[in-house]
């Protein structure tokens, strides 16, 4: 995404984001989350907005294998009416690894005029790793468009197989299905985050 602001967290990480959306605003951030192969990753946001027609949007990438465990915690509020905001987190999980992602969409009673979207979604690339998703809304306002929802699944095995018909070796065909989940959280990320993203998914294959 154009104009992001890029919020990379590798390792052990903790990080506390609040961010005020004036009137008029636009906020754009992605999160990259690269816990390594035993790294925790937490990271909690919280949106306010403080102005009509704001506009936010929140992209999550995470990549957790090993005994990895990643927790994104998204608190929107939307406190005034006519503002706009997007969710989309995307996780890829490996190993013993544990994921969760809670996220809170809230509109209050006078808060009309408002568009709110909350997406996660999930691979799980074995047996053994697991991923929690808890989107919720608290919507007291009439006139607003507002949803959520969260998916989780594996490869496709009839891509794969077609992958592979055509002469793709499995493990290419994999890292090609991978990446192109992450693609629409990674599209205009910096050059050498995204690189570091692709060497994390690498590990995964």
């Amino acid at each position: 995404m154009a104009n992001s602001e890029v919020i990379l967290l590798k390792g052990d990480a903790i990080r506390t984001l609040d961010i005020t959306v004036g009137a008029g605003q636009a906020r754009r951030v992605v999160f990259v989350a690269l816990p390594g192969a035993g790294g925790v990753i937490d990271c909690r946001v919280s949106v306010r907005f403080a102005g009509e027609g704001g506009d936010c949007v929140l992209r999550g990438l995470y990549l957790a294998g090993g005994s990895s465990r990643v927790n994104f915690t998204v608190n929107m509020e939307h406190g005034v009416p006519r503002c706009s905001s997007r969710q989309l987190f995307k996780g890829i999980v490996a190993g013993q690894a544990r994921t969760g992602f809670f996220g809170l969409i809230r509109v209050p009673e006078h808060c009309i005029g408002t568009e709110a979207y909350q997406e996660n979604h999930n691979l799980l690339l074995g047996d053994d790793c697991r991923a929690q998703s808890l989107p919720q809304l608290e919507i007291y306002a009439d006139d607003v468009k507002c949803s959520h929802g969260a998916t989780f699944g594996r490869l496709g095995e009839e891509e794969l197989f077609y992958m592979r018909s055509r002469g793709i070796p499995m493990d290419e065909a994999r890292r090609l299905q991978l990446t192109a989940f992450a693609a629409e959280v990674l599209e205009g990320v910096p050059e050498d985050i995204a690189a570091q993203a692709l060497a994390s998914l690498e590990s995964l294959v």
